[in-house]
């Protein structure tokens, strides 16, 4: 991964059930400033059951009511076919392109297609076989913590090093969809990267950059936002994904905010040190006259002595006639 922030457009469900449609989406992530697209690979079997009763019954309010889960995975799943393409769509656009995999079958197949990185989304947070299987391919994890618990985040951690992989990066995310700007609780962020020892990042379904922008501040390294080519067409995640320009915004903030942040540095430049004060004669002196406060002076700019030496100074004789307006030094004194 690149040592700046990496930003992720997230294609979910935006595809809308278009080839063409996923592809000039890709495009404008590229246009827009994305580093990476990502997308989702499973198969409605892949996450739950098809039925109509208790648990698995039509949603009742939200932005899915009237979708059972698995009709709503249907509509929403990107279909296998139609991964390499996207994938190189993406490498045109010199683009990252990888997937959050729901089963083992997905991450095979993602294997074939050698992509350079997983992620495992919120909800699969707890299913340690899947984040194991993954995480021994040697690739970097990004992991979503929207609805992990302490104890679940250290548990996924230490699944991917028991696999042999270091590799991990935590996403801060509030899993509401869209979520809203007070559920954001951005200060987990340092204490995830100092408590878990890991990378950390931000996956955002608020709306706007606010929230992205405020979190690099903090430490993020990896922004994720969804994206759409126009919310007014409609599909499962159109409600909470950014339209290009909203995101191009976005972008170009967070790129702001990176400048912003540049490297921890106490340097001054000579220039500057002598923008800062220093002691100068502010009243003409003759030769063996005493140096008192009232014609040595701590003003600007820097070019005489530290100001700290003033009180070592007083009571000494000039050691030659003094100008009003000469910056001190060492040999003016004894």
């Amino acid at each position: 991964m690149k040592s700046s922030i990496f930003i992720v457009a997230e294609l979910s469900a935006n595809h809308n059930g278009d080839l063409n449609h996923a592809c000039n989406t890709i495009r404008s992530m590229a246009k827009a400033g994305a580093d990476a697209v990502k997308v989702q690979t499973y198969k409605p079997s892949s996450l739950t059951l098809n039925l109509d009763t208790g648990y698995f019954a039509k949603r009742k309010d939200g932005i899915w009511k009237g979708f059972t889960p698995w009709n709503l995975f249907a509509k929403a799943a990107l279909p296998y076919q139609w991964h390499e393409k996207l994938k190189q769509v993406s490498d045109e656009e010199r683009m990252t392109f990888f997937s959050s995999p729901f089963d083992k079958q997905g991450v095979d197949f993602l294997e074939s297609m050698n992509v350079p990185m997983y992620k495992i989304a919120s909800f699969e947070i707890t299913d340690t076989p899947l984040i194991s299987y993954t995480a021994s391919k040697g690739k970097p994890m990004i992991i979503s913590t929207g609805v992990a618990e302490i104890e679940d985040i250290e548990l996924a951690i230490k699944t991917c090093r028991d696999a042999g992989n270091n590799d991990i990066t935590l996403l801060k995310c509030t899993s509401q969809y869209p979520a809203t700007i007070d559920q954001a609780n951005l200060n987990t962020i340092p204490d995830m990267k100092n408590r878990f020892g890991v990378k950390v990042g931000v996956s955002d379904h608020t709306m706007g950059s606010i929230v992205p922008v405020v979190a690099v501040s903090l430490g993020a390294t990896v922004v994720e936002k969804h994206f759409t080519l126009d919310r007014s067409m409609g599909g499962p995640d159109a409600g909470f994904s950014m339209e290009p320009h909203e995101f191009r915004e976005m972008v170009d903030n967070v790129r702001v905010a990176e400048s912003a942040l540049g490297k921890v540095s106490y340097e001054v430049t000579e220039n500057d040190k002598n923008r800062r004060r220093s002691l100068f004669v502010v009243e003409d002196i003759k030769a063996g006259d005493v140096l008192t406060k009232h014609n040595i002076r701590s003003i600007r700019p820097g070019f005489g002595l530290h100001p700290k030496l003033i009180n070592e100074i007083m009571g000494s004789r000039a050691a030659k006639d003094l100008i009003k307006g000469d910056a001190l030094s060492r040999l003016d004194y004894e």
